[in-house]
């Protein structure tokens, strides 16, 4: 008899998972899982001849969900010795920094939402990465007017000024309850120790080696002689455990102010890069009202600007929301063809209206308005894709009244934690700032250099993210809480630039609509429209005939690389359920 939280699934959903292109290592842990749910660690999966039973990770004390098992495992570690979330997601944030160098980071910046049980309140910290005071508008252009290639991506001028050290100190000064020292000695005896090189950040060594080819310090950090490091040699950060070292001792001040600060601004100002001391010195945290919105009696908290995520899943969900979902299927072309045409519409917005709420009018409540869902929904047809050439940014004004990484953590006191932060592209600009073992962002990128021209996302933006001095870049990192009565029951999210946002859309909709659990949710191949290019975007395994009914319909459908790595948590009545996403098998969800 199957198991209360498992669910069958037809064999073609192994298929699926095969086709999305995970590895053989990924199943065979699977295959060895316990034939009731764990509460332990991922793997949970079990195969069954004729079907697949996909069990999500159990716990009832505390969970926590990474991208990586040395984190995930500090963080539960944290949880057992009575921190609360807080105390876990910021012991994982700084872990990540070691074991996840192309995502976790330092010298990055993200956003996190914060459930309080005790008050009930929701908070988002918003930690995002700010342009230096001598940024300026056309930095990114030749003198013919024309975007310079890679100069907003793998130079000194595509820094900002990194928020994530700021962030998760914040987060613990007012939310935790451990001494950051505390949260952080985990992180420093793994960057002193070292850890084996696993498949995965091996293969990203060996894609990114030009990159960090170009610079002496991160040579010195991920190079052996004249090649990246591989599988199973040993990864040591000793610049990075002193660094950590500083910033348990002194706090934040050590990053913004001290000995770390001094070596950021010197390496800029060898090699032309715009951030002093002073703006490392100014940079500052913003507390946030999170964007809320209600779906099928739900009510969904996510990140608001200068992320376009919460806006955006919110709105998309306000016009999903009159379609029965539920009965057209997971997965079927009807479905995913409802979803496309929301999601064009969305991104077509994106493209005019979201910038940095400190220096732009963001019509946030317009464009999550049920009145403007309205408006847009009677603009797609059920049976028709609509050209992307024809959308084009609405009017909300008149209802105005790749690579990052997420962590979801739970405790037994009903608080809960999402966070997603990032360097925007694998190891960012592939610097490290020489004496730190800091790896530098090239977030500037996620500016518009010029209005029409896309950025590394293929996203279009305005004069509402054009470059400012101190001004935050637009994102789609896109951490989201769903209560139910109240009380968290979902906390997702994922990487994948302009793909984060339609990915968390769709893990909300399979537990809302679809009744799936975080494991079968993960599995699932996933769909992406982003108004332009032109194309809807499927992952490999989706049915041939539902490929067809689509391209029937007049979508331009084409199948691309895996998207999206979730790390989900659900709060049920008996405990907690988790899964990290397979698409990455370096990922683990553990709980107690």
């Amino acid at each position: 008899m199957t198991p209360p939280t498992a669910r069958l699934l037809p064999v073609a959903a192994l298929a699926s998972l095969l086709a999305l292109g995970l590895s053989a290592p990924c199943f065979a842990q699977a295959v060895s899982a316990p034939a009731q749910p764990t509460a332990s660690a991922q793997p949970s999966v079990r195969y069954d001849i004729g079907y697949d039973i996909f069990y999500p990770v159990r716990a009832q004390n505390g969970m926590v969900a990474s991208e990586h098992r040395l984190a995930t495992e500090v963080g539960v570690a944290t949880l057992k010795r009575g921190g609360n979330a807080v105390d876990a997601a910021v012991a994982v944030g700084f872990a990540l920094a070691v074991v996840l160098p192309n995502a976790g980071n330092l010298g990055g910046g993200g956003f996190m939402i914060v459930h309080d049980a005790k008050s009930g309140r929701d908070v988002a910290i918003d930690f995002r990465e700010m342009a230096p005071a001598k940024a300026f508008r056309d930095m990114y252009l030749d003198g013919q007017g024309k975007v310079v290639p890679d100069r907003s991506l793998y130079t000194h001028l595509a820094v900002g000024i990194p928020g994530t050290v700021a962030g998760l100190a914040h987060a613990q000064e007012k939310y935790g309850t451990l001494p950051l020292a505390e949260v952080i000695a985990p992180a420093i005896k793994l960057a002193r120790e070292g850890y084996a090189v696993t498949p995965q950040l091996a293969g990203l060594l060996e894609v990114e080696r030009d990159h960090l080819a170009a610079w002496g310090a991160t040579r010195a950090v991920f190079f052996k002689a004249e090649r990246p490091l591989r599988v199973g040699e040993t990864l040591v950060q000793e610049d990075l455990a002193k660094s950590l070292e500083l910033i348990a001792a002194q706090g934040a001040k050590a990053f913004y102010e001290g000995s770390i600060a001094e070596k950021i601004a010197a390496e800029m100002a060898k090699n032309n890069g715009f951030i002093t001391a002073d703006d490392l010195k100014s940079y500052k945290v913003v507390e946030r009202e999170p964007v809320s919105g209600t779906y099928r009696g739900y009510t969904v908290k996510s990140m608001p600007p200068p992320s376009s995520g919460g806006v955006h899943i919110v709105q998309m969900l306000n016009i999903l929301e009159r379609y029965p979902l539920k009965e057209l299927g997971a997965g079927s072309a009807q479905t995913i063809h409802l979803m496309a045409e929301a999601m064009k519409l969305a991104f077509a917005d994106r493209s005019e209206y979201l910038g940095d709420p400190d220096f732009t009018k963001v019509p946030v409540k317009g464009l999550t308005a049920r009145a403007y869902a309205d408006e847009l929904a009677a603009k797609i047809d059920p049976d028709k894709a609509t050209p992307a050439s024809t959308i084009k940014p609405g009017k909300p004004a008149p209802y105005e009244s790749d690579q990052t990484t997420h962590f979801s953590v739970a405790d037994s006191q009903g608080n809960v934690v999402s966070t997603t932060y990032t360097l925007n592209l694998n190891f960012g600009s592939g610097i490290v700032a020489e004496g730190t073992g800091i790896l530098l962002n090239n977030e500037m990128d996620d500016f518009s250099a010029k209005p029409g021209v896309p950025n590394a996302f293929g996203l279009i933006g305005g004069d509402a993210n054009a470059v400012q001095p101190f001004k935050r870049p637009l994102s789609s990192m896109s951490p989201t809480i769903v209560l139910k009565d109240g009380k968290p029951w979902l906390l997702t999210g994922s990487p994948g630039g302009s793909r984060i946002i339609t990915t968390t859309l769709e893990t909300v909709i399979d537990h809302i609509d679809f009744a799936m659990n975080p494991a079968e949710a993960a599995a699932l191949p996933r769909v992406h429209h982003q108004w332009t290019p032109d194309e809807l975007r499927v992952e490999k395994g989706l049915s041939p005939d539902t490929v067809k009914l689509l391209e029937q319909k007049g979508h331009k459908v084409a199948v691309k690389p895996t998207m999206g790595r979730t790390q989900t948590i659900q709060l049920r009545d008996d405990g907690l359920y988790g899964f990290s996403d397979p698409r990455n098998p370096d990922g683990m969800t553990a709980g107690y």
